[in-house]
């Protein structure tokens, strides 16, 4: 590193504090200092270039220079720097961008709410449906279901919902109320000769069990991805959501879709909720809304809901919920102009148009002897790590082996995350097929060199 570079990572280790990071070992080894974007590229501080494989964090949709998204951010900065949504106040582009988003819903929908991050935009949904089922006289249907191994953020509640150990471990977290059913991954838990459509039956008869074990008039909701994403770019087996939906219904439970990560086009459609099938009540979104250019996150509610909201706030005098940055003027007018870009260049029919060259791409290395599954849709991909492919045993999370290949991948110029022993690809949806290519052959090189550092500490069996 050159002595500026030096500096900041000096001032890095004194002064920040990184998620998902081992401290200790940031305290030793210092920061990969990321100083600017191109296209779908990153570049760090000693000039090299790098593939950014996972859109940032599943989110970078239009790449790192889109000029448009910066000048929409300016023109709004200069016109309305400011504004909230208090008292009824509102801010004229917090309008267009709710009637936008309510209007291209996958289901029909009421209205839009806004918060700043993903995370945010899970404990606001959370909270309305406590407050909905207080409105309507149901006080102790109350508690929330999520998935082993779904990824809801990193708020108390969020994190609760969130169905990974390293997000619970220490904190005292999942709070009361969060329940967990099966994670329907069926490389991983799939019985011996099950079938997808069979396994997504025992997965729905699971979730039905917990509910008649808990008692139905005590389940408020059913939080799902589409594509469970930080999990390990987890796919839902044939027919999955088409025998979760009438259980729900069965019991009076609403169905909340999560698209932070699959909104906007990551599975070749519009929503995630289109593509597989759901039939959500609620609908959160963030990430692409604005290609991450600046922060923001929606909540989509049917009418039903809102019309129990209405009757309370009217009972209690006012609707106590809000934020200082919600609907933010500037965040909203560059995911206006994100809408936009989405819709002039048509950007779902070209990563729907790419993901074949992507799947089959990543799907011709099936055949690798450390791979064990290579799973995806659209432009969201997962490939599986194991030590033995016959009987599919994984390898000891303690070796981190998906943190080796990730770390060779680095070296080969791409940027891909390590879920466990799953190596996630979730590149910008301006990626084209040249450079799917050389996404590729950067990971099968990584790849390549772990298969050698694996066989030469013997961990293969």
């Amino acid at each position: 590193m050159n002595s500026g570079a030096n500096s900041a990572a000096a001032r890095d280790i004194a002064y920040h504090v990184h998620g998902y990071t081992n401290l200790k070992k940031h305290q030793d080894v210092g920061p990969h200092i990321i100083e600017r974007g191109s296209g779908i590229r990153v570049f760090d501080d000693n000039g090299n270039s790098y593939i950014e494989g996972l859109a940032g964090l599943w989110c970078t949709s239009l790449g790192f220079n889109e000029e448009r998204l910066i000048e929409a951010a300016v023109r709004e900065f200069r016109r309305l720097p400011y504004y909230h949504g208090f008292g009824g106040r509102t801010p004229d582009v917090t309008i267009e961008l709710a009637e936008r988003l309510v209007k291209m819903a996958p289901v029909p929908m009421s209205k839009a709410l806004f918060a700043c991050s993903g995370s945010e935009a899970t404990d606001l949904t959370v909270k309305l449906i406590w407050y909905y089922h207080n409105a309507i006289g149901k006080p102790e249907k109350k508690k929330i279901i999520s998935r082993i191994k779904a990824y809801h953020g990193v708020t108390v509640c969020s994190a609760s919902l969130t169905g990974l150990p390293h997000l619970h471990a220490d904190f005292d977290l999942p709070i009361d109320r969060i329940l967990h059913t099966s994670c329907p991954h069926h490389y991983r838990f799939g019985g011996v000769g099950e079938s997808e459509e069979d396994f997504a039956s025992r997965c729905a008869a699971e979730l039905e069990e917990l509910i008649e074990r808990e008692g139905a008039d005590t389940i408020a909701a059913f939080f799902a991805e589409p594509v469970m994403g930080a999990g390990g770019v987890i796919v839902p087996p044939s027919t999955y959501f088409e025998k979760i939906d009438p259980i729900l219904k069965k019991h009076d439970i609403l169905l909340v879709a999560d698209e932070v990560i699959c909104g906007f086009g990551r599975t070749g459609n519009m929503w995630g909720t289109t593509t597989f099938n759901m039939k959500p009540d609620m609908l959160t979104m963030a990430k692409q809304l604005s290609s991450a250019y600046l922060p923001i996150s929606a909540l989509l509610i049917n009418d039903k809901i809102y019309q129990a909201m209405v009757g309370q706030s009217e009972k209690l005098g006012l609707f106590g919920h809000g934020g200082t940055y919600a609907g933010h003027p500037v965040s909203v007018a560059v995911a206006l102009e994100t809408l936009n870009i989405y819709e002039e260049r048509d950007t779902i029919s070209h990563a729907r148009a790419m993901a074949p060259h992507l799947q089959n791409g990543l799907r011709a290395l099936a055949d690798h002897p450390l791979v064990g599954e290579v799973r995806g849709v659209g432009l969201v991909a997962g490939v599986e790590l194991v030590a033995n492919k016959e009987t599919k045993e994984p390898f000891d999370p303690k070796l981190t082996v998906g943190a080796v290949c990730q770390a060779n991948t680095l070296g080969n110029g791409l940027i891909i995350r390590a879920v466990g022993d799953t190596l996630a690809f979730c590149p910008p949806l301006i990626i084209v097929e040249s450079e799917i290519d050389e996404m590729i052959a950067s990971f099968t090189k990584g790849l390549d060199q772990t298969l050698t550092w694996v066989k030469e500490q013997g961990l293969q069996t």
